[in-house]
């Protein structure tokens, strides 16, 4: 009976013994497995909320599929020239038969709000756009039976170009507002010498640069009497280096890499003020004579220190087609990490 007994404890201890060991053994391995992660290492979201689109997970175009075979028609803000010079060159050699024609208004001047018109009107097959679709928009599409959207691909500054002999430090938004706003005439109201500002800026109807600065900065209201209009950036520019009171306001890439005018820092209060430029500026002579450029301060943007910033759009038009299609394709092209390093090195600022 002893020996029963003494069998019978020394399987039990055997059988609790292994227990304990597996369990280490289990607790030991868990450990060291694998945690989901995206590609630049961020944690995947738990909740299933997640709303960024599947193709930031891609690394370069060819890895993308369902991409449509055809002509697409495009088209849109101004503020995305460089992107469609310098990016989509690329797309089409990575897919031939994707083929993209941007395409200019038959009448009006190129522009956010006139590449949605024309997107509205079927003239395109998706859009280009520097602002968000307003209500007007979107309440167009429903009439027509489909729904507009949009996709953020890059993000922006707005900068503002004076000439290169004002002695002024910087601006704050809401100098800026009372500025184009009329409210405030001369460069000595806002600490700079005695001499009357000549604001300039494109037509409210001609871009989405324009329509996100009068809602944004000049606060929805009009722009004052004194504002004179031209036509595109280009001459702006031109006007504002050959005039010490004249003020200019364009996409950051357009401005920060000119020799002859100066990138104006913009604060959120007096004395905190942020360069849209990296520090230290470029002089006009080392601009002219050897090349250099200012470059973009990209981390102010990214950060939310520079105060004035702006995502891009491409706006699609959910029609279950092959425009739709077409649209979401490209979003998910210019997402990859290949996209958004070539959208870097034209200027723009990465979201992914």
């Amino acid at each position: 009976m002893t020996q029963k007994n003494e069998t019978l404890t020394l399987v039990v201890s055997f059988v609790l013994t292994l227990g304990i060991l597996g369990g280490g053994l289990w607790w030991l391995l868990k450990d060291r497995q694998p945690i989901s992660t995206t590609e630049n290492n961020t944690p995947s979201n738990p909740s299933g909320n997640n709303t960024t689109p599947t193709s930031e997970l891609k690394a370069n175009f060819a890895s993308v599929n369902g991409i449509p075979s055809g002509l697409f028609n495009y088209g849109g803000s101004t503020t995305w020239a460089p992107i469609r010079e310098s990016v989509d060159p690329i797309i089409q050699q990575t897919y031939p038969e994707f083929r993209l024609r941007y395409t200019d208004p038959i009448s009006g001047t190129p522009g956010s709000g006139k590449g949605i018109e024309m997107l509205l009107e079927g003239q395109l097959a998706f859009s280009q756009s520097s602002r968000s679709l307003n209500e007007d928009e979107y309440q167009a599409a429903q009439n027509r039976g489909y729904s507009l959207k949009q996709i953020p691909v890059a993000l922006d500054g707005i900068a503002i170009a004076v000439n290169s002999n004002l002695n002024l430090s910087g601006l704050t938004v809401q100098q800026l507002q009372g500025i184009y706003s009329g409210e405030i005439r001369n460069w000595q109201e806002v600490g700079g010498p005695n001499l009357p500002i000549i604001p300039y800026s494109r037509e409210i109807e001609d871009g989405g640069t324009v329509e996100f600065f009068l809602e944004n900065v000049v606060g929805k209201q009009e722009f004052g009497s004194n504002v004179q209009y031209v036509y595109s950036t280009t001459p702006a520019l031109r006007k504002v280096s050959e005039n010490q009171g004249a003020i200019y306001y364009a996409s950051a890439p357009e401005v920060v890499p000119q020799c002859t005018v100066k990138p104006l820092p913009i604060g959120r209060k007096a004395g905190e003020f942020i360069p849209p430029y990296q520090e230290p500026p470029v002089t006009e002579t080392a601009c002219l004579e050897q090349g250099k450029r200012d470059q973009l301060n990209l981390i102010a943007f990214q950060n939310g220190q520079y105060p004035i910033t702006r995502r891009l759009f491409v706006i699609v038009k959910e029609n279950g087609g092959n425009d739709q299609k077409a649209g979401e394709s490209y979003a998910q092209l210019l997402l990859t990490k290949q996209g958004q390093d070539l959208i870097e090195n034209t200027g723009f600022v990465r979201i992914r």
